[in-house]
């Protein structure tokens, strides 16, 4: 009986906890920390074969004896750790496992968050400040954090005790993604913020509005275009148009500084002063107005179409001309009575000669130098002189004997009438 007490104290069984225990060391562990398993016996039991697991899975590490080195912990570092050996001075007790210890890894400090102060989004010539903020652990509060900051995959300040980088004034060239780093001095811990984009608005310039094809000397029908350009303003613009106050659209641009507004004159309301006006975040500014005046409808038959303009105009000029030539021919002063040159009328078509009859009247009778007479000459009509025919005999015979030529008189002039 006393030696089966003896046998049950010295032999537990196989795989029972009680003869090995594991410690983790640092304890607790945080990021950054060098993490160590020790295996231990009992009452510091020398320990051969000894094997360590992490989540019932072997580390297998050829140079691990009583402890092993696990690196720098990291939050996957965290789990279920145990270790297995044999007691040396008792061969016979087999392998024996610890119990289960968890790790649990603790966080040295959170990621930094970048904010931008006012705002990430301000006008241009503003201060802006960015701060990243994050803190240690309560427990590795007596240790400093160092920070950097960077923008678009560059550099702006490397490690130092700072947590927040200022702009006196921010120019559009500021604008970009920007994201800090924080790190435990004397730590490989480093965690870097999110990305945050900064918009540092320029404002708009005053636009310059371009009426092309011209404004002027237009008619219906032509097509216009309206072109709103300004030289500086941070995109997005909004470009809106305007005649005579009244908004006829407005186009939204993304990244250029230049919108144009096309349309077809459709009548004379469409003349009048055009405007546009430019818009972005921090600023809007209008143009000066330009005015756009019509020539006159299209096709239509008026002095004011440039179509119909020369041609009217010559057509006037030449009837001028006739005006006034037949007014000097009719007012054109005749020589004083005298011997009138004989004349041969030339044939008539047919060999048939035409006669011609004059009604001669007298002006200026009291005027004893000159004698002014208007003569109309009638070329006959047809054999039987139907228009003499109608006349009065008398007035017959006045006309035959105008008609017959004169004798001259002995100084050679012909008889006054």
């Amino acid at each position: 009986m006393l030696l089966c007490r003896i046998v049950l104290f010295f032999v537990p069984c196989v795989g029972q906890t009680g003869w090995l225990y594991l410690r983790t060391w640092p304890d607790p562990v945080f990021e950054g920390d060098t993490l160590m398993l020790l295996c231990q016996g009992r009452k510091n039991t020398a320990l051969s074969q000894v094997q360590f697991y992490k989540d019932r899975k072997l580390l297998r590490d050829p140079k691990a004896t009583w402890f092993l080195r696990m690196g720098t912990a990291t939050p996957e570092s965290s789990g279920q750790y145990s270790c297995t050996g044999k007691v040396n001075f008792i061969a016979y007790l087999g392998t024996q496992r610890s119990e289960m210890t968890t790790v649990q890894v603790q966080e040295l400090f959170p990621p930094p968050v970048l904010s931008a102060v006012p705002s990430p989004e301000l006008r241009e010539g503003s201060p802006l400040t960015l701060r990243c903020q994050t803190e240690l652990h309560p427990q590795r509060s007596a240790s400093r954090l160092l920070f950097s900051f960077h923008k678009d995959g560059h550099t702006l300040q490397n490690w130092g005790p700072h947590s927040e980088l200022c702009l006196p004034e921010a120019q559009e060239g500021a604008s970009g993604l920007y994201w800090c780093q924080a790190t435990r001095e004397g730590s490989r811990v480093q965690k870097q913020s999110p990305q945050l984009e900064v918009r540092v608005q320029a404002p708009v310039s005053q636009p310059l509005l371009t009426l092309r094809p011209r404004s002027t000397g237009l008619a219906v029908g032509d097509t216009v275009e309206l072109l709103c350009e300004t030289q500086s303003g941070s995109p997005p613009i909004l470009y809106s148009f305007y005649l005579d106050g009244n908004i006829l659209g407005n186009h939204h641009t993304p990244h250029g500084r230049a919108a144009s507004f096309p349309f077809t004159v459709m009548s004379e309301q469409d003349a009048g002063n055009y405007s546009c006006q430019a818009e972005n975040s921090v600023s809007k500014e209008t143009s000066e107005p330009t005015t756009l005046s019509l020539d006159g409808p299209r096709g239509l038959s008026t002095l004011t179409s440039s179509h119909w303009l020369v041609p009217c105009l010559s057509a006037s000029l030449l009837g001028v001309l006739v005006i006034a030539t037949a007014l000097v021919a009719y007012f054109r002063p005749w020589r004083k009575p005298g011997p009138l040159p004989s004349r041969n009328l030339p044939p008539a078509p047919g060999g048939e000669q035409h006669l011609l009859y004059a009604n001669v009247t007298r002006q200026n009778e009291n005027e004893e130098d000159d004698i002014y007479s208007s003569v109309t000459i009638v070329p006959k009509e047809s054999e039987e002189y139907k228009s003499r025919q109608d006349l009065p005999s008398s007035e017959r015979n006045q006309e035959d004997h105008m008609l017959q030529p004169q004798k001259p008189d002995s100084d050679g002039r012909d008889g006054e009438g």
